[in-house]
């Protein structure tokens, strides 16, 4: 027989059976929409980076810097020695700063993620790339003038003219006027820049003596590269670099942040490709039992084994071409989906047209076409092995293969994946996480290998449970859900994927939650905790005022201080103050008392370095400053003071003024204080500092939670497309399942069964089915999470916990999903005529 007629044959039983086409394709629309729309969407904010760090660097040839970030900067007085180097046209010295911009409803402008910086205004003839364009007023020539980029304006309310405040963490909070609004082409959303008075911006954002990095264009008599070796000559100790060279560094930085989101959305585009994988195996091999009768008669007409393979290949061949091209569409309008969600939670991302590479195509298609195929190959191989006259047999299509091998094979590596998690739970690091792993990965495939002969136990006690009070319709329905152990346990495993993974990010969110509110009930002793954005901390000054409120003991503030300690970098814990009252903490030998130059050193960080009381420590700062204190007291292990702690002399002289703040205020109140009366003052004297928020312990715990709480919600709503293409695996099982107990349905009906009792018997078959992976994926969620926590012991995760209440949710919620996922099989069973259907019309 030719090849084209089966090929005919193929396309034609395609068209035929559109309904189980359509669930077929969609399985893998869904996997290759999410791999590519992680592509486009890491795509866009790449080639959107990029061109606005070209622009940022626009007209630079060379920039000088630091190598060390967080330095004080290159000193001012480098400036004539730069100029007077051969080749140099203008020297411009980079000052900016962090700041937050008040709007016209005199509250903090909210920008998401994007910056909100404070810089000096550079006339046009001395900016090195294109000057900002003033659109409104004028720019700002006098200390108290301030100009606002469009963006900024619009957000904050304010137009040319008005009055406004501008807090700058290490200053304070300076009130300013509006002389100017100007727009740039790298103007992106959420982006606020405030200039300033070039005096001004110096006094605000140096210390007088330094830039942030000085940038140099050259008049034309040479290349970049010569220039910098030139300027690199004047100044040996100083980071020299072309303009090239800064953009290329950056754009690296922004690829590698990007790489992370991209790997970490592709690997949620693996999970719902790994779903369908089994969503389509599944389908593949009930579309070969349904058609063994007609597979049967291609081989009794003269059809070879290779050309039997090669049809069922076929279709799979044309539902993956079908499914991969739908889903780069659908992967494109889902990156625009996300852009346009986190534009519109005001995340700050910047502007740009999608980028589609080619890349992305090709790869799309590999991978809908190739998982597709891959699943399609064993079915098609069995199918291609069965003898006509066997399969001609109307019971054939219910007999398979023991189990016992595999399940055999799955109890072995069942037993080495709980002996590699239980090891692996006893350690903590990334080697303990590595085993721990590699017991996950080795239980799921027990899972995969051992579920059909799991099934029939586990699900025929199910169904004693569920459908006892159906009477006969419910034992029908458990009939029918372990006749086929190897269907119910691949259409149950996808939603034992999904529910797993939503099960070990719940334990690692409670767990979390729990750590942070023992850390803060066990480790803080303050009744009041000043708090401000991540980006900035508390503004300098807000503690100094708490502390003058009547009422209050004492205004501690942390601070981080870094510094090299033995040629290793490390940061310790600033106090401004005394731990006494503020922090809960067990001194093993020494003092605690933290006046002038000395460091407290945890045990174990004390051991790792050999240090006793008295051990002088060599500091030095990103400036080459070196300070010698001696260790005058040595701790229990405190993960709130962390290794090492110092005092505020030691943070003064260490950390440049204009870099310091306060990561967090402890507050604790006099004896005999109202401290609920006392919190109105402690709020009082912080409004002038904007940004700053008073919390008590449950209020510090809360904020904490909720943090825990977005990043939960975003990886929530990435695994609820694998929990979604698990329903619809239920629901294409259930489709085609009715499909082929077509004849079997139209007996029951000709003896009497009622259309509600067939679909009740669905869905009871469906509820059993989802309740029975909900549960597998529940234990082994559970099982994994607990595992990965105790690994991390070490990163501030102390104690595991178990959301039992989204638990029962999940299994209460599954056995809905599987009632909603038989809605449509079942009112198609209920349809089924008796008579066609025996007759097999």
């Amino acid at each position: 027989m030719a090849q084209n007629p089966m090929r005919k044959v193929s396309l034609r039983n395609l068209a035929a059976h559109k309904v189980r086409l359509v669930l077929t394709v969609l399985a893998v629309v869904l996997g290759t929409a999410f791999v590519t729309g992680s592509f486009v969407f890491t795509d866009t904010l790449q080639r959107t980076f990029n061109g606005l760090f070209e622009d940022a660097a626009k007209g630079v040839d060379v920039r000088v810097s630091t190598p060390e970030q967080g330095s004080s900067g290159v000193p001012l007085a480098d400036i004539p020695t730069i100029e007077a180097v051969p080749g140099v046209r203008t020297v411009v010295p980079s000052v900016e700063g962090q700041v937050v911009l008040l709007g016209a409803d005199k509250t903090p402008v909210q920008t998401g993620g994007a910056p909100s910086m404070g810089m000096s205004y550079t006339p046009p003839d001395r900016e090195l790339g294109d000057p900002p364009v003033i659109v409104a007023g004028s720019p700002p020539t006098a200390p108290g003038q301030v100009a606002l980029n469009v963006g900024g304006a619009r957000k904050a309310g304010l137009a040319v003219g008005d009055t406004t405040q501008v807090l700058v963490p290490s200053h304070g909070v300076l009130d300013v006027t509006v002389s100017g609004i100007y727009e740039t082409p790298t103007d992106t959303g959420g982006f606020v820049g405030v200039v300033f008075d070039g005096q001004q911006a110096r006094e605000l954002f140096t210390d007088g003596a330094h830039a942030n990095y000085i940038d140099v264009a050259g008049d034309g008599s040479g290349t970049q590269e010569q220039l910098r070796d030139a300027i690199a000559g004047a100044l040996p100790d100083a980071k020299v670099q072309t303009g090239t060279e800064v953009r290329d560094e950056v754009e690296a930085e922004v690829t590698s942040a990007l790489k992370f989101v991209n790997y970490f959305l592709l690997a949620f585009g693996a999970i719902a490709l790994l779903v369908g994988t089994f969503i389509i195996y599944n389908t593949f091999s009930m579309i070969v039992a349904q058609r063994l009768r007609e597979l049967a008669l291609l081989r009794a007409v003269g059809a070879s084994r290779g050309q039997v393979g090669r049809s069922v290949v076929t279709e799979a061949l044309v539902v993956g071409l079908l499914g991969s091209a739908i889903g780069i569409a659908a992967g494109v309008a889902l990156a625009y989906g996300l852009r346009a969600l986190l534009n519109a939670f005001d995340v700050g991302l910047p502007s740009g047209s999608l980028q589609l590479a080619p890349r992305t195509v090709i790869v799309a298609l590999v991978i809908g076409v190739a998982v597709t195929v891959v699943s399609a190959y064993a079915p098609a191989r069995r199918a291609a092995k069965i003898p006509p006259v066997a399969a001609m047999r109307e019971e054939f299509a219910a007999v398979g293969d023991s189990l016992r091998v595999r399940t055999l094979v799955g109890s072995v590596v069942a037993v080495i994946g709980i002996a590699l998690l239980v090891a692996g739970s006893q350690g903590t690091g990334g080697g303990a996480a590595a085993t721990v792993g590699l017991g996950a990965a080795a239980l799921i495939v027990a899972v995969l290998l051992a579920a059909p002969a799991l099934s029939r136990p586990v699900v025929g006690a199910l169904g004693a449970v569920f459908a006892r009070p159906f009477g006969s319709v419910g034992r029908l329905a458990r009939t029918n859900a372990v006749r086929n152990p190897r269907r119910t346990a691949a259409t149950a495993f996808a939603l034992t994927l999904g529910l797993m993974l939503v099960t070990v990010i719940g334990v690692f969110g409670s767990s979390a939650k729990a750590s942070v509110d023992e850390l803060v009930d066990t480790g803080i002793e303050a009744d009041y905790i000043l708090t401000g954005p991540q980006q900035i901390g508390v503004p300098v000054g807000a503690a100094a005022a708490v502390a003058k409120v009547p009422g209050v003991a004492a205004a501690v503030p942390l601070h981080g201080v870094s510094v090299e300690i033995d040629d290793e970098k490390t940061t310790g814990t600033a106090i401004g103050g005394q731990l006494d009252g503020v922090l809960d903490y067990q001194l093993v030998e020494g003092s605690a008392a933290l006046d002038g130059d000395v460091v407290l050193a945890s045990e174990s960080f004390a051991a790792e370095k050999g240090w006793q009381l008295g051990t002088p420590v060599a500091m030095t700062n990103k400036d080459g400053v070196v300070l010698t204190a001696p260790v005058t007291g040595i701790y229990a292990d405190n993960q709130l003071l962390g290794k090492w702690a110092t005092s505020e002399a030691v943070y003064d002289r260490m950390t440049p003024a204009v870099m310091r703040a306060d990561w967090t205020v402890l507050i604790t109140a006099q004896p005999g204080a109202d401290v609920t009366a006392l919190r109105g003052d402690i709020e009082k004297a912080t409004d002038p500092y904007l940004v700053v928020q008073v919390k008590d312990r449950d209020q510090f715990k809360g904020e904490q939670g909720k943090q825990i709480d977005t990043l939960l919600a975003v990886l929530y709503g990435l695994l609820a497309l694998a929990v979604v293409i698990a329903i619809l695996g239920i629901v294409n099982t259930l489709a085609l399942s009715v499909v082929e107990r077509r004849r079997e349905i139209g007996m029951l009906r000709a003896v009497g069964m009622q259309r509600p009792q067939v679909r009740r018997t669905i869905y009871l078959e469906s509820v059993l089915i989802a309740v029975f992976g909900a549960a597998v994926g529940v234990l082994l969620g559970l099982a994994f999470g607990w595992g990965f926590v105790r690994t991390l012991a070490d990163e501030g995760l102390g104690t595991v916990a178990v959301p039992w209440g989204q638990v029962v949710v999940m299994l209460l919620g599954s056995g809905i999903v599987g009632v909603l996922a038989a809605l449509w099989p079942a009112v198609r069973a209920a349809r089924t005529k008796p008579l066609e259907a025996i007759a097999g019309v």
